[in-house]
């Protein structure tokens, strides 16, 4: 009978203790779930409010609700917890344990990354937009830059701010959080940009005042050129079958604009410290001034092959002028594209060949057709050595 009594005393105080740990663990569960529910609400009102939802402009993601649903995952989380702790289930806990340990370890980080991020997007927001509030400052020093009319330098401007604000702090944020995948890469990055933008403004500032020098020059020489009637000269000359009816003094001033312009590129280059395109422009720019060299010197020819026509009076003579002219040009021809280093060897035996097609053309053409004169010359030749 004690026996029984004593069975039954350990029965009631077991079922007890269960009892009360379910009862406790419902409860919790119950109040807890209120809670969570509660600040589920809040929250997402809180963001609402914010308007941040609106300004993503996110049909698929709200952030408040997003948020809301995430600390109320987390709440109730805790809430299983402690209810599984009153059931006795310690060793299931023991991973969700170790995994909460290590998100609620994390959090500061999260709200730290969070926060500099936001601080940097508001910072970047306020500069940017003081831009745009100079923005009429700015627009009256744009027309005298000559850009295009549909070139809006304000919000260029503006993008650009925000972007060097924005990035830094940002790379920040990923430091925070420990992601050494992006922020070391970024940082590196960021660093080797803004050791080159010293680099960068030198190399603008260079090729802006080629710009501005390279125009005056270019007005300057045009100008000069047009004082001197060189239009009017070319025409005399009969070049305007070679030139046009374009302007050779706007033609020179032109090219004389561009060569400045690359000669500041290049320079500008160097700064910038990009060797191999520096050598590509070196080697062109060489290749180039021989070309420009050679067509200087074949222009000359053609110059003085005119003037050879009109001294000779070509309507008198047509056959010597038309040999004399092309006996110019083809040795200034010659000359151009041997300072142009085009194939020296070619140039010489076609060279050579014209001679020689010009000569045997003057010797067959004076044999065969002017046999009588050379004759009574001759004879006089002849006539005055005997008398002698």
């Amino acid at each position: 009978m004690n026996y029984l009594t004593q069975l039954f005393d350990k029965f009631t105080a077991s079922f007890g203790e269960s009892l009360s740990g379910v009862i406790a663990a419902i409860l919790i569960l119950i109040i807890g779930w209120f809670i969570a529910g509660f600040i589920k609400r809040m929250t997402t009102k809180l963001i609402k409010k914010t308007g941040i939802d609106d300004k993503l402009k996110s049909s698929s993601l709200k952030l408040s609700s997003f948020v809301g649903k995430l600390l109320y995952f987390l709440v109730m989380i805790f809430v299983f917890m402690l209810a599984l702790g009153k059931l006795g289930l310690t060793e299931v806990l023991d991973p969700i344990k170790n995994l909460l340990n290590g998100f609620t370890n994390y959090i500061p980080n999260i709200i730290g990354a969070g926060l500099v991020a936001y601080i940097g997007y508001m910072l970047a927001t306020i500069v940017s937009e003081l831009v745009e509030l100079s923005g009429d400052t700015i627009k009256k020093f744009t027309p005298k830059l000559k850009l295009p009319e549909n070139l809006d330098v304000v919000k260029i401007l503006k993008k650009v701010v925000f972007i060097f604000v924005f990035i830094p702090l940002l790379i920040s944020a990923f430091h925070i959080l420990d992601m050494k995948a992006i922020s070391e890469p970024a940082t590196s990055m960021l660093s080797s940009f803004f050791e080159a933008i010293p680099r960068i403004i030198v190399a603008t500032l260079i090729i802006l005042i080629f710009v501005f020098v390279g125009r005056f020059v270019a007005q300057l020489l045009k100008e000069l050129l047009q004082s001197l009637n060189i239009d009017g000269l070319v025409s005399k000359m009969n070049m305007s079958e070679y030139v046009g009816t374009k302007s050779v003094a706007k033609l020179i001033s032109n090219i004389a604009y561009a060569l400045i312009v690359v000669f500041g590129m290049l320079t500008a280059f160097e700064k910038l410290e990009f060797t191999q395109l520096t050598e590509i422009i070196d080697t062109v720019l060489a290749y180039a001034g021989k070309i420009l060299f050679g067509i200087v010197i074949i222009g000359i020819g053609l110059i003085i092959s005119n003037l050879f026509t009109k001294a000779l009076n070509s309507k008198n003579n047509p056959f010597v002028v038309s040999i004399v002219k092309i006996s110019i040009i083809a040795i200034f021809l010659a000359i151009g594209l041997r300072s142009m280093g085009i194939a020296d060897e070619i140039v010489n035996l076609a060279f050579g060949i014209t001679l020689g097609t010009v000569a045997l053309t003057v010797v067959l053409s004076f044999g065969l057709g002017g046999r009588e004169a050379a004759g009574k010359q001759m004879g006089k030749i002849l006539e005055k050595f005997n008398k002698n």
